[in-house]
């Protein structure tokens, strides 16, 4: 691990001028929740660019919730782990999807108050969680996008294991992660501060951000 940030705020800010250099056709921040959020708010901030909620669940196996199989997203998006190799029946991953698809409409309506995701056609899409582990969050969401028809999806992460940079490029136009450690075994251990992330923590980021573009003020991201 060459670095290690000292909070969400600082591994956005690496991102978000890493983001730079790229072609941004009319750009917004699609944050994944909870802890993607904070990420995405200050990436959104940085840029200058519109920020909302993309809702993706991980499906887990019911016996071990914390390992996942895939995930869902919106739009019916699906994406089962080719990797995963225990055995499951049609009926089993119904019941996991089913159980998501519930808590996956109440975060919609949490944190959109249940309107549809932005308008995204030919519009360049910039996917932001604080880390990416196994990746199947992201990649359900990368699915949505392309369902909307997307310009361009950029999947952005401040950390991911070295492996899923060419993982994502097969599904995603570009890949920003700025640190690919080749040991890794959790997004946690690229920073000292990670504090969970609350429901209304959340929506305070998404109305901080709503409120600036309102009144047209715009911060950079401190280093």
């Amino acid at each position: 691990m060459n670095k290690t940030y000292k909070n969400r705020q600082e591994g956005a800010g690496f991102l978000a001028r890493a983001l730079e250099q790229y072609p941004l056709k009319n750009p917004i921040v699609l944050a994944i929740p909870r802890g993607g959020v904070e990420t995405g708010y200050y990436v959104a901030e940085h840029l200058d660019c519109e920020l909302a909620v993309i809702v993706s669940r991980k499906l887990g196996y019911m016996a071990q919730p914390e390992l996942a199989f895939g995930a869902i997203s919106e739009g019916k998006s699906l994406y089962l782990d080719p990797r995963i190799r225990i055995p499951l029946t049609k009926d089993e991953i119904n019941r996991t999807i089913r159980k998501e698809e519930v808590e996956l409409a109440r975060r919609i309506q949490e944190y959109r108050d249940g309107e549809p995701l932005p308008d995204l056609q030919d519009r360049t899409v910039i996917l932001v969680d604080d880390g990416i582990a196994t990746g199947g969050t992201i990649m359900a969401a990368i699915d949505s996008c392309r369902k909307m028809k997307a310009g361009r999806i950029i999947a952005a992460a401040p950390v991911a294991p070295f492996e899923m940079q060419r993982k994502l490029k097969s599904v995603a136009d570009d890949v920003v992660i700025t640190e690919l450690p080749e040991f890794f075994y959790a997004v946690s251990q690229a920073y000292v501060h990670f504090p969970g992330l609350t429901d209304r923590e959340v929506k305070q980021f998404l109305n901080m951000h709503k409120k600036k573009r309102q009144s047209g003020k715009t911060n950079q991201v401190s280093s």
